[in-house]
């Protein structure tokens, strides 16, 4: 947190008094508070970077890779029994499945690796720490699922122009229910944490494992026309499985692309308007910044206020301010309220009154 008071041309360095404070002992910053009491608060420890937070985040790193490592195991798992039906049955679109899934597990890997890196502490360097190692294990799946797409369209197209008959119907039809039910199970657990801890990439994998079992049933056709007698449905079925895939990269690469561009949901952003215009002394809200930093929020914002008010009374509301909008908005770690006088009122202040940070 700093303060600072400028002149029309000043910008002098902020003057940080680093003291800190938890959430847990119901403070109030309201205007009803006495001066003694808000003087007595200038100058007492206050930043928002408290322990609770700090477990807050290693909580759900830790969460993260709990789902990762079941969702491994469990893909891992139906990729085996898949793989050994490919071998006994030479069904190219369940080896499209197969090589899918195989993707799908891996994927786990760089993502896990992310998790564990965002869970260090920042430093002189990485000053906000390491939580966009998750943005990066963002890329690597997209490379994972444009390789899986190419393979299984190479293999699709190939089989294609050189049509084999397909063998143990039945066993590559059970594969294939197998296969569903896993990246279903996969995909909803992927989904929902992620989205719970605000994780962009876990959610990028999640919709990945469900278009996995969405094409294993694909297979199914597959097999279905084999029995038939129409052995061109088993690559005809791989190449379908191949553009299902490319959707999933679509998707992918837009989540991706969204979080490496600072995109929120501009919801967050009406959120956070509302939450600033409802504090005491807050005359308007101005910009509201927000961004991703691995599953973690950070704000910046403008509030107009009272140009009279004195520097301690701003500090009240803008520390106000700060406390709401961290409590108001889920997965908001840390916020800077920057303060300005109202210039359409009273008398005009060209500079800022207060700028609060708290990290």
């Amino acid at each position: 947190m700093s303060e600072r008071m400028m002149g029309p041309s000043a910008d002098p360095p902020a003057h940080g008094h680093g003291h800190h404070h938890g959430h847990g002992h119901g403070h109030g910053h309201g205007a009803a508070r006495s001066f003694r009491a808000r003087v007595r608060h200038l100058v007492t420890p206050h930043s928002h970077d408290s322990a609770d937070k700090t477990d807050e985040a290693l909580e759900t790193s830790g969460r993260g890779l709990r789902v990762l490592a079941l969702s491994l195991a469990v893909l891992a798992a139906t990729a085996l029994v898949q793989a050994a039906i490919v071998v006994l049955s030479g069904s190219v679109a369940l080896l499209g499945d197969t090589l899918h899934n195989v993707a799908d597990a891996l994927t786990a890997v760089p993502l896990g690796i992310a998790f564990l890196l965002g869970r260090r502490a920042a430093t002189r360097r990485f000053t906000y720490g390491y939580g966009r190692a998750e943005d990066l294990a963002g890329l690597a799946i997209i490379v994972v699922i444009a390789a899986s797409a190419a393979l299984a369209g190479y293999e699709a197209f190939r089989r294609l122009i050189d049509p084999q008959d397909v063998r143990a119907l039945g066993w590559v039809a059970a594969a294939a229910v197998v296969g569903f039910l896993g990246n279903e199970w996969v995909a909803r657990y992927r989904i929902r944490v992620g989205r719970e801890i605000g994780s962009a990439a876990l959610v990028a994998d999640g919709l990945h494992a469900r278009t996995d079992g969405f094409t294993s049933l694909a297979v199914l056709i597959g097999a279905g026309g084999a029995a038939l007698g129409l052995p061109i449905a088993d690559p005809v079925v791989g190449l379908l499985i191949t553009v299902a895939i490319c959707f999933v990269l679509r998707d992918a690469i837009r989540e991706v692309y969204h979080r490496l561009m600072d995109a929120v949901d501009p919801e967050l952003v009406g959120d956070a308007e509302r939450i600033l215009a409802g504090v005491d002394g807050v005359r308007r809200v101005g910009g509201v910044r927000l961004r991703w930093v691995g599953h973690t929020l950070r704000a910046e914002t403008d509030i107009v206020l009272d140009p009279d008010l004195s520097l301690v009374q701003a500090h009240a509301v803008a520390v106000e301010a700060e406390h709401r909008l961290i409590h108001g908005l889920s997965r908001l770690r840390a916020a800077t309220v920057h303060a300005d006088p109202d210039s359409t009122g009273g008398t005009d202040h060209h500079a800022p009154l207060h700028d609060h940070r708290s990290t």
